[in-house]
């Protein structure tokens, strides 16, 4: 296969696998979802995956059991190194097998590494000569032309999705970093109490003390105490008023990229900020359910 080939196979097939997961989730949801890691309509591991297999798997085409066996193995390992990369790369685990039998790292699994396995043999065996002859219909002009479109088209899809994915990634450390604050600002509030009432009992020991001597200027000091500690605490309730006001606001309005990622991937599983990860995750199924009803 040339450099032309092998793009025009990545586009073609990478638009297949993202028709047929477009095509399984309506299936099972009833609606449309787009699948795919990109807000355009292909899948780049569809279109690596098969373009690997139909370039590399040709000699084997007369042997079914080898072409299945060799298939397999290929589609199990991009399956495996997309996982780990994506996850390791975006700090998110994008799909989990982790509940199926024999998982490896919960990123590939035998029953659907068998699956792909028998995918890539219809795709070999029937569906590449069809694009093959599909390619070579069109002018090489053309299809040079096509291809830069659909490169550049790429291109900018990626940066907009990564970009997309980083302020999601950020958004949610800054939300982990508010509910830390407002925890410690809790912790302030009663501390500040507790100091307030061991003051007040100290007060109290040493006017038993010293009688009526020195009363007045306990109460003075109470009352200094007593001033202060309200003015700490109405800086504290305010502080938390307005990080409450700002985690709700990030919490409720999630970028589009970060919306359609949630729902492309409903096992998608963050490394961090777990809890802030859920939350998200709850309000948006909240609205979707709520569209439903309306």
């Amino acid at each position: 296969m040339t450099y032309y080939d092998i793009l025009f196979s990545f586009f073609i097939y990478g638009f297949l696998g993202w028709c047929s997961e477009v095509a399984f989730a309506a299936f099972k949801q009833h609606s449309f979802v787009n699948r795919g890691f990109l807000n355009g309509p292909i899948c780049p591991i569809y279109g690596i995956g098969v373009t690997v297999v139909v370039a590399s798997l040709q000699p084997y085409v007369g042997n079914l059991i080898l072409l299945y066996i060799t298939s397999t193995i290929l589609v199990t390992f991009l399956e495996w190194l997309t996982g780990f990369l994506l996850e390791k790369m975006f700090h998110h685990r994008w799909w989990d097998y982790s509940e199926m039998p024999l998982n490896i790292g919960g990123y590939v699994c035998p029953l659907f590494s068998a699956i792909w396995g028998v995918a890539c043999v219809l795709i070999v065996k029937l569906i590449y000569p069809f694009t093959d002859k599909l390619v070579s219909f069109f002018p090489i002009w053309l299809g040079k032309f096509l291809l830069v479109l659909l490169s550049i088209a790429l291109i900018v899809d990626i940066c907009i999705t990564v970009q997309g994915i980083l302020k999601f990634n950020k958004r949610l450390a800054l939300m982990e970093d508010i509910a830390k604050e407002l925890r410690n600002i809790s912790d302030q509030i009663g501390e500040n109490i507790y100091d307030s009432m061991m003051d007040g009992l100290e007060a109290q020991d040493r006017l038993k003390a010293r009688a009526d001597v020195i009363r007045e200027k306990v109460d003075e000091a109470k009352q200094e105490n007593a001033d202060e500690l309200k003015a700490r605490m109405d800086s504290l309730k305010q502080r938390a008023e307005e990080l409450r006001s700002k985690y709700e606001k990030m919490a409720k309005l999630p970028t589009f990229t970060s919306r359609r990622i949630l729902r492309a991937f409903p096992k998608m599983m963050p490394r961090e900020h777990i809890k802030e990860f859920g939350q998200l995750r709850r309000i948006l199924k909240k609205k979707r359910d709520e569209l439903k009803k309306s």
